[in-house]
């Protein structure tokens, strides 16, 4: 996963509130940089379904 080129959102802030995400074809990796060693993994076709719903306010209910 260290070869991987992870990169970091721009809404990440200089605290440890960092996500990074990458991909080595179709599947998609997605970590907390303050606990690289915990790692979701996903395919783009459901990254994309999901940032879509994201978009369309679908999981609203989930923030403060």
């Amino acid at each position: 996963m260290s070869q991987l080129n992870w990169q970091k959102s721009s809404f990440s802030g200089d605290r440890a509130d960092c996500v990074e995400i990458a991909s080595d074809g179709e599947l998609v990796y997605i970590r907390e940089s303050d606990d690289p060693a915990h790692i979701v993994t996903t395919t783009r076709t459901k990254l994309n379904a999901w940032i879509r719903g994201a978009k369309a306010g679908e999981f609203d209910h989930f923030t403060i």
